[in-house]
């Protein structure tokens, strides 16, 4: 049985309270997600740098979807980062200049090159993470691992327009 108060017969006041209540809490969250979205920016900022003197933002989220995605296509690629297919080519061509990935021709069709990490590459990537994941680790070090799970349920959640269960 539904005890509930229909909408309908709810107080004016009631009704804007809670509407302002909801405008708030969302207000919150975008504040939230904008620093966040800050620090994370200066963090790519920070870790391009430590990849490589001068490299970009941009060049860097090019750099850790190689290594997220194994061996693709620039298409691929592009696709992944909603990106113009000749910005992520040039973008490959500047990585490759620097001897961070390597394009080889596709086992399966040799008219298709694919773009991986080279071992200096994963290097590269390894040392601008760990600071950081470091930073992370320590952020979550008294999180209980449910609430950690449950953050990234709700951010998973969030990311498909999914409504979040429980």
């Amino acid at each position: 049985m539904n005890t509930r108060t229909p909408a309908a017969a709810a107080s004016p006041e009631a009704v804007t309270a809670g509407v302002s209540a909801r405008a708030e809490a969302i207000a919150a969250l975008e504040g939230s997600f904008e620093r966040l979205m800050q620090q994370w920016r200066r963090s790519y900022a920070d870790a391009a740098e430590c990849v490589a003197p001068g490299m970009l933002p941009a060049t860097y989220k090019v750099l850790t979807m190689i290594a997220r995605e194994g061996a693709a296509t620039v298409s691929t690629l592009a696709d992944h980062l909603s990106a113009d297919k000749g910005f992520v080519s040039r973008t490959v061509s500047e990585l490759e200049e620097l001897a961070l990935v390597t394009r080889v021709p596709d086992p399966h069709d040799g008219r298709v090159r694919l773009i991986s990490l080279t071992e200096f590459g994963r290097g590269r990537l390894h040392l601008a993470r760990a600071p950081y994941q470091h930073r992370l680790e320590e952020e979550l070090d008294n999180w209980p691992v449910t609430t950690i799970d449950r953050l990234t349920t709700l951010l998973d959640a969030l990311t498909t327009g999914e409504t979040p269960h429980s």
